[in-house]
């Protein structure tokens, strides 16, 4: 048990010095003496992380948004009038339609001939295109009820509760993708985002100190689209409220031409968007290109083609950023948009339809930003506390245990050692509530070699010579400590599963002590134990 193999003894002392290796770089400074990026100057092949510091450790921005439940409902109705009105068109016979109403969680319409109901429901049970909404009558599972009164010609389909629950969630979800990844783009590092409750986000940043542009850049749905410009009547007729059926009036950025009418049914969406980049115009002014995949290249190339000499219209979030004449065909899956933009703004239009669009307007509930200053407090009071801590138990040890507790605080620094090794090599977050977990390793750990010398001094008591009174001590205590180890992992596991933020964070510092608890306490506190027991060769031993 005390005998360690000349392979056993290279491997512990290799985790050790990589433990080490690891941590090295977080005592390095940045520069000195006029040297610049002292961590850069690292041989590639030596560990050059260092531990990610959380929120409340170096400052940065703090978020709170809901997803606005309105805005979720009023898109799936317009989604729904709009397949409604092309479904009833899509073959012969048509089937035409009027009086096209959204109320509520109800999209209505009038059939202009009631003896076509039976052909009009059938229409209406196919999935559309896009796959997000399915027509059926009958069912309570069903995102759609359909009701109809021949007598009239009137159809209602209304939104059930479940559906909209569902599609509330489901708009979170795909939120939080979208915000981490433009908030990703942005180059921070190690951004937090995570689901609260059925609508809530948060988003915490670290590092980041402009939470007016983070927030600018996650509030902005970013949905794009490209629509023809509707010239069947005039911007005044519109204006007075005669507006085509599949047309509909929008805003514009130019402040020349506040509105413009453009069809409803879109050409291309922000869908087929494969990559977007702030660029120069011809004039050498800021802009955004943009790339289509294959389907957007073929549909817009086929829309341009057949649209030459017309205005079409470019929407984000429901408003005309630019509305050129296409002169030709654009057939090459790009273009350029121009919209008077700055270098930044076209850099950040270009991070957001890259990252994809929101499926729903989001709302600021809470946003602060926490300073580096106080980071460093958190930072100088964490280390302050680690710190009396660790001497308190470096001193207790050497005063029960004498020539054992200086083994015990040998173990204890380098179980130090490797958690922050750990912790740098899988860039994990530091935050607040880890700082505590490392507090409370530093207990579990001592706690271990308590056990261990506490039996060694039983076995000491009852007559045992010091070589198998130690032996018996490791062998005897390792089953207690590792069922105190192990539901302590569990309660860890459970932390990392289910528990969010700092919670996680302490969590994983947690997880991680368990493991250089042990590893210290029966592979290199006994080894030391060995090596003094081989050469001193004591007579007796005091505890």
């Amino acid at each position: 048990m005390l005998h360690f193999s000349k392979l056993k003894q290279t491997s512990i002392w290799l985790v050790i010095v990589l433990g080490l290796l690891f941590a090295l770089p977080n005592f390095l400074p940045d520069s000195i003496r006029g040297t610049e990026d002292i961590k850069g100057q690292i041989p590639g092949f030596l560990p050059s992380k260092t531990v990610n510091l959380g929120l409340d450790l170096q400052g940065g921005s703090y978020l709170l948004f809901e997803v606005d439940t309105d805005s979720v409902r009023a898109a799936k109705m317009e989604t729904a009038q709009e397949e409604s009105r092309q479904l009833l068109r899509s073959e012969r016979p048509i089937i035409p339609a009027r009086n096209f109403r959204i109320s509520g969680n109800t999209v209505s319409f009038t059939l202009s001939r009631p003896d076509q109901m039976e052909l009009a429901l059938e229409r209406l049970k196919p999935i559309n295109e896009l796959g997000q909404a399915q027509l059926l009558t009958g069912s309570a599972n069903k995102p759609f009820v359909v009701s109809s009164d021949i007598t009239s010609g009137r159809i209602s389909l209304t939104l059930t509760d479940d559906a909209l629950t569902k599609q509330t969630r489901d708009a979170v979800v795909r939120s939080v993708e979208v915000i981490r990844n433009r908030i990703t783009e942005l180059g921070t590092k190690d951004p937090t985002i995570l689901r609260q409750g059925n609508s809530r986000i948060i988003v915490e940043v670290p590092g980041e100190s402009d939470p007016v542009r983070i927030k600018r850049i996650i509030e902005k749905t970013a949905q794009m689209s490209f629509h023809m410009v509707d010239t069947s009547v005039s911007i005044q007729e519109a204006l007075a409220g005669r507006i085509p059926p599949g047309a509909k009036l929008v805003r514009t950025t130019n402040p020349a031409e506040p509105d413009l009418l453009i069809q409803r049914r879109a050409l291309v969406d922000g869908g087929d968007l494969t990559d977007s980049q702030q660029t120069f115009n011809q004039g050498g002014q800021p802009a955004v290109s943009f790339t289509f995949n294959s389907r957007g290249a073929i549909r817009f190339g086929n829309a341009t083609a057949q649209n030459v000499g017309r205005r079409f219209s470019i929407l984000l979030d429901n408003e005309s950023i630019t509305a050129p004449v296409i002169r030709s065909a654009i057939l090459g899956g790009s273009g350029i948009i121009d919209g008077g933009f700055t270098v930044e703004t076209a850099n950040d239009l270009a991070i957001l339809l890259r990252a994809g669009a929101l499926p729903a307007k989001l709302e600021t509930l809470n946003e602060r930003s926490v300073g580096p200053g106080l980071g460093q407090e958190s930072i100088r009071a964490g280390a302050i506390a680690l710190m009396v801590g660790f001497l308190g138990v470096m001193i207790y040890m050497v005063l029960a245990y004498g020539r054992f507790g200086l083994f015990a605080n040998t173990a204890l620094i380098v179980n130090l050692v490797l958690i922050l090794g750990a912790l740098s090599g899988l860039q994990a977050t530091l935050t607040l509530p880890g700082i505590a977990g490392v507090i409370l390793t530093i207990g579990m750990a001592v706690d271990a070699n308590v056990l261990i010398f506490e039996r060694i001094r039983e076995e000491v008591a009852i007559g045992r010579t010091p070589m198998n009174a130690v032996e018996t001590g490791f062998t005897k205590a390792r089953s207690t400590i590792l069922d105190a180890n192990i539901t302590t992992l569990i309660a860890a596991m459970l932390l990392l599963l289910f528990g969010s933020g700092p919670v996680q964070g302490f969590g994983v510092t947690l997880a991680i002590g368990i493991f250089t608890s042990v590893f210290t306490a029966f592979l290199f506190s006994r080894m030391l134990t060995s090596y003094w027991l081989m050469r001193a060769r004591p007579k007796s031993i005091l505890l």
